[in-house]
């Protein structure tokens, strides 16, 4: 039988110093991390970005099929991501947990096991957080942030008529995993003895439990010499985050159905489960890639990147928001991605 810490045996100080011992610092600006009242962050004359996410369970994770230890992971992830959204460089990470009685020491371990992985992987510290109890289920609030050059921060809100709107990577995979994953618990509740059926499926369940952040494009902005004129994360679904850009920008848009870029595997899943891959391309959320717009004549620079697809321009503002589809058709862009306050 797996052994059980009660989390009572080690108290507040002795849990974050169990779960945090092995973190070790990577970064130069952090120059006090965990064990004291606050971190202590110097970024050399460049500026911060911060940004936090909350992460609840029964709303954003079901830990009925998320690993702790992935939910670790994806619980930096996310968070990254944005900072990666603004084209800069995340460095420290703070992480504040509540949670039931039902969680053990070992439960937690396995948590900050993935915490451990995303941030060796993205060179980021973890400096900091709290950890309380809660009446029921598991609460995750994560802060980050980051560091760009002197006015090198891109918003969302500085696009410009004409510009390319682009995406990295494909979208709509998790989307699907997660419409798989709720399928199998579904069919677990309702009889225990069948096995999940995850077969060929593992592209779009790693979307969903196990994403990355782009930190490879901006990368690439940088060994290019390319700066967006706008960019975000696509948290909620490409047509959620086209509309924040279009509106923040005071502009329209076209975007063309044939040029989003979906995966094989996230189209077959599609349409085994019966759905259109266009639509959940527009409107699955958790893919954390990165939309973003360039001037025209920074093009030629993208063209051999295959992980970034051009999918459209911007217009004038009272050209409104436009998909044309395959049968060039026009439709009006709708956000029908994930919110929060629905459930």
């Amino acid at each position: 039988m797996e052994q059980r810490t009660e989390i009572s045996t080690l108290g507040e100080f002795g849990l974050i110093e169990h779960l945090t011992k092995n973190f070790e610092i990577q970064n130069a600006s952090s120059i006090l991390g965990i064990g004291d009242d606050a971190a202590v962050i110097d970024h050399f004359g460049k500026q911060t970005v911060v940004t936090t996410d909350l992460l609840i369970e029964g709303i954003h994770f079901d830990l009925m099929y998320t690993p702790l230890k992935h939910l670790g992971y994806k619980s930096v992830i996310v968070n990254l991501s944005d900072i990666y959204a603004m084209n800069a460089t995340p460095t420290q990470i703070t992480i504040s947990i509540a949670f039931s009685n039902r969680f053990s020491v070992e439960a937690l371990s396995e948590f900050y096991e993935g915490i451990y992985a995303a941030c060796e992987k993205y060179n980021v510290d973890l400096v900091g957080g709290d950890s309380s109890s809660s009446q029921k289920g598991f609460i995750i609030s994560v802060t980050a942030l980051g560091e760009v050059a002197p006015d090198k921060f891109v918003q969302r809100s500085t696009a410009n008529k004409g510009d390319l709107i682009c995406v990295s990577g494909d979208v709509g995979g998790a989307f699907l995993g997660l419409t798989l994953m709720q399928r199998e618990k579904r069919i677990f509740l309702e009889n225990p003895k069948i096995q999940p059926d995850l077969e060929g499926e593992d592209y779009i369940v790693g979307r969903l439990l196990k994403p990355e952040a782009r930190k490879d494009i901006i990368d690439f902005f940088a060994t290019n010499n390319i700066t967006p004129t706008s960019m975000m994360d696509v948290s909620d679904g490409i047509s959620s985050e086209i509309l924040h850009l279009c509106k923040q920008s005071n502009l329209g848009c076209v975007i063309y159905e044939d040029k989003l870029p979906i995966h094989e595997k996230t189209r077959a899943a599609a349409f085994k489960f019966g759905l259109d891959p266009t639509v959940c391309a527009l409107n699955g959320g958790e893919d954390y890639e990165l939309i973003f717009t360039l001037k025209q004549e920074d093009y030629d620079k993208i063209t051999l990147n295959e992980e970034i697809a051009v999918i459209g321009y911007m217009t004038e503002l009272e050209d409104g928001c436009k998909l044309l589809t395959k049968g060039r058709n026009t439709f009006n862009i709708t956000a029908q991605g994930w919110n929060a306050f629905t459930k």
